[in-house]
């Protein structure tokens, strides 16, 4: 992404996390992170991923609140960056914080402490 797309995208991030924060009156939306922004080449389309405690059926519950709102949240994105054509936006679910955890508790089951002493395989 040249330089001009980071910003928007980065300006865009720091938008939408406030205006779901302080704006969006949706219980739907609880413990969500805006987790990247990826803008295309033209500035006319936005994908927001996000990432949210939870399982799946939180997930989702997410997803649909967001896809309720997004209408809202662009149409108060536009009042609020410098962009000639406020771009749609999409929000898709980021995995990668569950994935990092994963490998964080996988490493620790290898890991285990030197009190236990190491076991010989």
């Amino acid at each position: 992404m040249t330089g001009r797309h980071t910003r928007v995208g980065e300006e865009i991030k720091r938008e939408v996390s406030m205006i779901i924060a302080q704006e969006v009156k949706d219980p739907r939306l609880g413990m969500l992170s805006i987790t990247d922004v990826e803008v295309s080449r033209d500035l006319s389309f936005a994908k927001i991923y996000f990432s949210v405690l939870g399982d799946e059926k939180e997930r989702e519950l997410t997803l649909a609140g967001l896809n309720r709102a997004t209408g809202f949240i662009r149409s108060e994105l536009a009042k609020r960056i410098r962009v000639r054509h406020t771009p749609e936006i999409s929000f898709h679910y980021d995995p990668s914080l569950v994935q990092g955890a994963r490998i964080n508790a996988l490493l620790k089951d290898l890991n285990p402490s030197k009190e236990e002493g190491g076991e010989e395989s």
